[in-house]
């Protein structure tokens, strides 16, 4: 039986032992009452829970949805959302991938366009290849966690608004939180540049440990930009072990603690100027 078809007999059953067998719907009734049905066959505090998500997914501060308790709380807020633009033009909101209790987390920029149709991130060639690196050094995609700064695909193939960061940067230190990665592997400029709150190019972030919210953090070049530049695999793979050398205990590296916003950090090194060039083009590979 369907999950109306559930609710609508427990709630004429529950009628029935109150001694009130018979029901009258008015004209035109029937969608209201199946969803007065559904409401009625689940517990109280179901009920307040989803109402309370309904108004976080809308207009939730950033310290009501550090306060969800579970992951899949997170997900379901998120999954509703309409807190920007963003939400008028996506296919689907990509929440996340992995083991929600995971050793090592990822974070990319946005999701591309594969990823808008499937609502999982890093799913096309450049995913794949991302999946290839993680498991060189022991990282197998099933036993990370891997999100994305935006949950949600920006038109148009454009870089994401800071209105846009702003109301989905909550999701994603939930998600960090809740997971409490040994470490956080940053791919790409946008994703470095927007955790470690600074402008400085990916060639001065990357080989060196910084801290997000405390927790160790990599940089390392977006699989996106390695298909354009094939040469920059190797150095990825030696962030990447650096990461496992953090995961692993054998890295004697003090992080540099980092996280809020530094308006003079502009890298003043030839060819910083301007979007860097290993900059993810949306939906060009696969977000």
């Amino acid at each position: 039986m369907s999950e109306a078809g559930d609710a609508l007999r427990n709630h004429l059953r529950a009628r029935q032992e109150m001694g009130d067998p018979e029901l009258f719907l008015a004209a035109g009734g029937r969608r209201g009452f199946l969803d007065l049905a559904r409401e009625s066959s689940r517990g109280p505090a179901e009920v307040e829970d989803s109402g309370v998500e309904a108004r976080l997914s809308r207009e939730g501060t950033t310290e009501e949805i550090l306060a969800l308790p579970v992951m899949d709380a997170v997900r379901r807020v998120a999954q509703a959302c309409t807190r920007c633009g963003l939400h008028a033009t996506r296919n689907s909101v990509v929440f996340a991938d992995g083991s929600a209790d995971a050793r090592v987390l990822c974070v990319g920029e946005a999701p591309g366009a594969n990823e808008d149709a499937t609502g999982l991130p890093f799913v096309g060639r450049a995913g794949k290849l991302m999946d290839r690196l993680l498991l060189s050094v022991g990282f197998p995609r099933s036993e990370v966690f891997i999100c994305n700064v935006l949950k949600c695909r920006p038109p148009g193939n454009r870089n994401p608004l800071p209105e846009e960061i702003e109301s989905c940067s909550p999701f994603m230190l939930r998600q960090v939180e809740l997971v409490c990665p040994e470490v956080i592997v940053a791919f790409g400029t946008f994703a470095a540049q927007t955790l470690l709150g600074t402008r400085e190019s990916l060639r001065r972030l990357r080989g060196r440990t910084h801290l997000y919210r405390g927790f160790p953090l990599i940089v390392t070049y977006h699989p996106a930009a390695l298909l354009r530049n094939p040469g920059w695999t190797r150095p990825t793979w030696k962030d990447l072990q650096r990461a496992r050398a953090i995961v692993d205990g054998d890295l004697d590296d003090t992080p540099e603690s980092r996280g809020a916003a530094d308006t003079t950090a502009a890298s003043t090194d030839a060819g910083d100027a301007g979007p860097p060039s290993d900059q993810l083009t949306l939906g060009g590979h696969d977000g």
